[in-house]
């Protein structure tokens, strides 16, 4: 019931849009390119774990959505910048998440020839079920922080706006808390503050539900963001099991895209070890422009940007074999 209020006000707020579609330009910079952030720990005392944050504020002194964004295995709250930089300077506050036991530490200090074996045993249902737990401490230590007076993130987030995200490792932590079932643990893993999310390099299950099963019941609005060459070095994600997911989705606010040429690291900041294709410059820049206008639309409720989703704006950015499609 709470979700459903939310996603009323969401759709009808409040906030008017100052641009038609025609006019409407995701990629533009709302507010002044700032590279500051702030680091702090979250700690959960009920589990003994902390868990590191990066957090880009916007400069302006308005609450403003709030964006959650999970590293993919080995990466860092460092990693996918890009992201952080621009959806600020978009007027929201990017909350950079690092997840302890499947970060940088499982290959930083460990000699090359064995962090093959090290980064797939991080690859574990225990640290997925950690990192579900990381986003749910997050989520309320950001609560807690936004009413501390005097705490540097006091009344600066608009925590009745929340979008979800997350690369590879953290496309599965992404699903998991917006939406994706799983046996024995039905919706339980579902965070219900979560309005809508992203995923950069998603998956279906390998083994056990099938995709319907998995994604026939998502709710929220849901970004798919994959490639023609997305497949990792670790774990058994296919490019079969990224594209399944979106087929499964129900119809309604389900978007997917599928950049050609683009390998696993498309979505990073940099190139991975086994890359075999040339970075595409204008990889980021569609991703930028997608996902700005997808939170811009489910997260401000600004009609030009969904006007620009599902109109004539993916195609002035996208390139001759790149996929888009919305249900």
């Amino acid at each position: 019931m709470r979700r459903l209020i939310r996603r009323v006000l969401h759709c009808c707020v409040l906030i008017p849009s100052l641009a038609t579609a025609q006019s409407y330009d995701p990629l533009a910079h709302s507010l002044p390119v700032d590279t500051s952030y702030a680091d702090f720990d979250v700690y959960d005392e009920a589990r003994d774990r902390v868990t590191p944050v990066r957090v880009f504020v916007p400069a302006d002194t308005l609450p403003a959505p709030v964006v959650l964004f999970s590293h993919g295995l080995g990466g860092a709250r460092s990693g996918s910048s890009y992201l952080a930089h621009h959806w600020r300077s978009r007027g929201y506050v990017a909350v950079f998440v690092q997840h302890p036991g499947s970060d940088e530490s499982v290959w930083k200090d460990t000699p090359k020839i064995l962090r093959y074996f090290a980064m797939q045993r991080a690859a574990s249902v225990r640290n997925f079920m950690l990192r579900v737990s990381d986003v749910r401490s997050v989520l309320d230590r950001l609560e807690a922080w936004n009413r501390e007076e005097g705490h540097k993130l006091a009344h600066r987030m608009d925590l009745s706006r929340v979008g979800m995200s997350g690369h590879s490792f953290g496309a599965v932590t992404t699903q998991a808390v917006s939406g994706q079932r799983f046996p024995k643990a039905d919706s339980s893993l579902t965070d219900n503050r979560i309005d809508a999310a992203i995923a950069f390099s998603p998956s279906a299950p390998r083994r056990g539900p099938s995709p319907e099963e998995s994604f026939g019941h998502v709710s929220i609005p849901w970004m798919l963001m994959t490639g023609t060459k997305d497949v990792a070095v670790i774990g058994d994600a296919d490019l079969e099991s990224r594209l399944s997911v979106y087929p499964a989705l129900p119809p309604g606010d389900k978007y997917e895209l599928v950049l050609l040429n683009a390998e696993h690291s498309a979505f990073s900041d940099r190139p991975l070890p086994g890359d075999r294709e040339p970075r595409n410059p204008n990889h980021h820049r569609v991703i930028l422009a997608l996902s700005t206008a997808f939170w811009d639309a489910y997260l401000r409720g600004e009609s030009s940007a969904m006007e620009w989703l599902r109109g004539a704006g993916p195609a002035r950015v996208l390139e001759g074999g790149d996929q888009w499609q919305w249900k």
